[in-house]
């Protein structure tokens, strides 16, 4: 127990040398190489430092919590980790070089180290150096040889090596052999450099005197200290055979792929015997070879045919190599050597893994930036494990190299969260083999949203109608915009930007719901005060800073019927005591007496009038025109009709309900008003006492001869002027105004007269005559003297002067209902 402690002792003393070096040769390694490598034996204890990794790719302590590095790799990650504090690359699991490396001269594990802020990936290259932790072995614990008695003197048989996983000098070394005086051991090399114990004889036998001969082989390896493995050789000395079973080949090579079936033959190894009988029959077995061979191959102990056992895969190990012993009947061996290189086909696809990513992202990032890192792997070799990877489909993103099987996606250009608020990023992957394999992965890229759209309204204006006379507070319309963006960045907040109309402020009409758009009216309205109004309507965001935009919402007040017709002429101002129209008795059957002039302050239908009589006598020799107001006679009259009549008559407007207003007209009939002064006084005196007109009565007697004699002169004068007219303008119709549709008219409503031009007319009480003016257009129009003359041939002017409730009244008009002069 104390040898193996010691032992073991000087085993770690050489570890610690051997360590050192490791160290000094990896710097000065990797000064010369951008790839890092590290040298170190196995078996090496757990948490062992092997190098300060961080300064040996340029970084500072204090930088290692903020760069993170670490160790990226599907085998090395569970025997080596990262130390953050101090940056010390440390062993996290106990290394057994034989059973990564097996045989192969060689051994390395690879791994990258991976830091970040910014990103980097360092390769890491350890060789792993084979320490003597491995004594020789033997595959058989006993050999036996079987002997011929007659074996010539200097014989040699060739017998089984010793295995020893370790490489180099710490593998066998030599053989040495318990002493005897039969037998001497030599030392064989192969072609490939192994070492065979063979047993030569130096003494003959004798089956008689000795038929088993017992010895000890030993098999030392050259490791310090040295270990070292025995196995009992067992001859047994039989009868006469006196050859040895010889194979066609001391070497057999072959290649087969990795995907070649289950219990297909590899090959056959073929020996001869020159013995006939039982010693000319052969035995095929396995002599040297590892128990992951036996689990692979088996051979016909027969025929000497090698089959597969199990699926191979040129990933995990690309060569095989085994003795092949033929025995024959009476116990000679020969052996030989069998190479089984395995050809690596495209039997793997390339593996994608995400490293890191980076989503959401704004849609204002620019191009260049870097969203996600991966790492592409393919266990084949060669062009089988040779990838290529792109982005499938049209996506704003790119993949660029980063360095060895690393990719970067970075963005292409820029992006609109508005269009597109995720993108799902199919990445293909795919070898040069063939046929070539592929693998695809889709990561899920989302956008975030900027505020980069402004509020929109459908329309940049709307023409809302409400009627007057309104409810207050009452909502009258719902105005809404649209922000394509998301969050508080689409969150619209409304507001009047006006801030006051006609010297009032705007909050004192209209109010608007900051968040839902709904406009009130704060007062009800008259659409003879206002008509219209025009507001800005201001839509902004929530977002920061905030976007907005306007639109202009243009309100039209819709008139009602709520002003009832206003009689103009003739005037309802004399208290009620009625209006008196001189009509000469010789008046022909359809003569203009009198014409009704009334105005309504609202438009369109509710301004259209019609005049109706509501009450005279019975016949009435009187008529009068629905829609112009004209009164004329309905027939000749007689001497013996009754001289005065009365008449009452409507104005209606279209409205609904219609308003309407009313006046009273009294008509006298006469052919000598001379005559008619007293008798119209003493009516004029019962029916009205309280009146003045018995004032204005004998004024008028007075001046009556004058009169009589001018309205003689004024008829002469009218006949010649009509005589004139009839000769330059031809026949005119009294309608002034053209038939305008009331639709087209509404368009210029701006009161009870709605015609888009305004001008200054004269009208004549008969329509016959053809008498009338144009004068330039005015904004205002001025009816100067609308009753000028009558047939009776005394002057109105004189009338005023004798019947003042009766006179004619100089009425000014801005504007003339459309469908009332339509209809005239």
């Amino acid at each position: 127990m104390a040898a193996m402690n010691t032992r073991q002792a000087q085993t770690y003393n050489g570890i610690r040398w051997q360590v050192l070096f490791s160290f000094i040769f990896s710097w000065l390694y990797q000064s010369a190489s951008a790839q890092l490598h590290y040298s170190i034996f196995e078996e090496m204890r757990k948490d062992s430092v092997i190098a300060n990794i961080a300064k040996d790719i340029g970084l500072e302590v204090k930088e290692l919590s903020l760069r993170k590095p670490r160790i990226v790799s599907r085998i090395s990650e569970k025997y080596f980790y990262v130390n953050l504090e101090n940056g010390n690359l440390y062993v996290k699991d106990r290394i057994d070089r034989e059973a990564l490396c097996e045989i192969s001269e060689s051994c390395f594990l690879m791994f990258d180290a991976v830091i970040a802020n910014p990103l980097n990936v360092f390769s890491v290259k350890i060789e792993i150096q084979d320490i003597n932790d491995n004594a020789p072995t033997f595959l058989q614990d006993v050999i036996i040889l079987d002997m011929i008695e007659s074996t010539l003197l200097g014989a040699r048989f060739l017998l089984q090596n010793a295995q020893d996983p370790d490489i180099g000098m710490n593998s066998v070394q030599t053989y040495k052999l318990s002493d005897n005086e039969y037998f001497t051991l030599s030392i064989k090399t192969g072609s490939d450099g192994s070492k065979f114990p063979e047993l030569a004889l130096e003494k003959p036998l004798d089956h008689e005197t000795q038929n088993i001969h017992e010895l000890i082989l030993t098999a030392l390896d050259g490791g310090n200290p040295v270990q070292s493995g025995t196995a009992l050789i067992k001859i047994v000395v039989t009868d006469i055979n006196d050859n040895i079973p010889v194979f066609t080949q001391e070497v057999y090579t072959v290649s087969i792929n990795e995907n070649t079936p289950i219990n297909s033959t590899v090959l056959c190894v073929t020996a001869t015997d020159k013995d006939e009988g039982s010693n000319g029959h052969i035995t095929y077995s396995f002599s040297k070879i590892s128990e992951n061979v036996l689990l692979i191959f088996s051979i016909d102990p027969t025929n000497g045919k090698i089959t597969i056992k199990e699926n191979l895969d040129f990933e995990i190990t690309k060569n095989y190599e085994m003795s092949v012993q033929a025995k024959d009947g009476g116990g000679l061996v020969t052996h030989c050597k069998v190479l089984i290189e395995i050809i690596d086909v495209n039997d793997n696809s390339p593996e994608i893994s995400v490293t890191s990513l980076s989503t959401p992202i704004p849609e204002d990032s620019l191009p260049g930036t870097v969203i996600a890192l991966i790492e592409v792997h393919d266990h084949d070799s060669g062009e089988n494990g040779e990838v290529d990877c792109h982005i499938r489909g049209a996506v704003p993103f790119e993949l660029l190299l980063s360095s060895g099987r690393y990719y970067k996606i970075v963005t292409a250009q820029a992006m609109d969260r508005e269009k597109e608020s995720s993108y799902i990023v199919s990445i293909l992957a795919a070898d040069r083999g063939i046929p070539s394999l592929s693998s695809e992965i889709n990561i899920n890229i989302e956008i975030s949203d900027v505020n980069d759209n402004p509020p929109v309204f459908m329309k940049p204006s709307y023409d809302l109608y409400i009627p007057e006379n309104n409810l207050p507070g009452a909502s009258i319309y719902r105005i809404n915009a649209f922000d394509p963006d998301a969050g508080d960045n689409a969150k619209i907040v409304y507001s009047i930007s006006n801030t006051n109309t006609e010297g009032f402020p705007m909050s004192s009409y209209f109010s608007i719901n900051v968040e839902t758009g709904d406009l009130y009216a704060q007062q009800s309205f008259d659409y003879e005060q206002h008509k219209d109004f025009q507001i800005q309507i201001v839509a902004r965001d929530k977002g920061s800073p905030f976007l907005s935009s306007n639109a202009t919402l243009i309100i039209h007040i819709v008139d009602q019927n709520d002003n009832a017709p206003n009689i103009l002429y003739p005037s309802t101002e004399s208290g009620g005591s009625g209006v008196f129209e001189m009509v000469p008795l010789n008046s022909q059957q359809g003569s203009l007496i009198s014409k009704i002039v009334a105005v309504d302050a609202d438009t369109g239908h509710n301004a259209w009038l019609s005049y109706h009589l509501i009450q005279m006598s019975e016949p009435s020799h009187f008529t009068i025109d629905q829609h112009t107001g004209e009164i004329r006679t309905s027939r000749v009259f007689q001497e013996k009709d009754i001289l005065k009549e009365k008449m009452v008559v409507v104005v209606k407007d279209n409205g609904s309900p219609s308003l309407s207003a009313t006046v009273t007209l009294s008509l006298v009939v006469t052919d000598n008003f001379q005559q008619m002064i007293p008798k119209l006084s003493n009516q004029l005196t019962s029916e009205e006492p309280k009146s003045n007109l018995q004032i204005y009565l004998v004024v008028a007697l007075a001046l009556i001869s004058f009169l009589f004699l001018v309205t003689v002169m004024l008829v002469i004068i009218t006949k010649c002027k009509e005589s004139k007219s009839s000769t330059s303008f031809g026949s005119y119709n009294t309608n002034l105004y053209s038939q305008v549709d009331p639709r087209m008219l509404s368009k210029y409503n701006n009161g009870t007269l709605t015609l888009p031009y305004s001008y200054n007319v004269c009208v004549a009480v008969d329509t016959s005559e053809n008498d009338f003016r144009f004068v330039k257009p005015d904004q205002n129009i001025t009816i100067d003297n609308l009753i000028d003359a009558d047939d009776s041939g005394l002057g109105n002017e004189n009338l005023n002067k004798i019947f003042p409730s009766s006179s004619l009244e100089q009425v000014s008009l801005k504007r003339w209902d459309s469908k009332a002069t339509s209809a005239a």
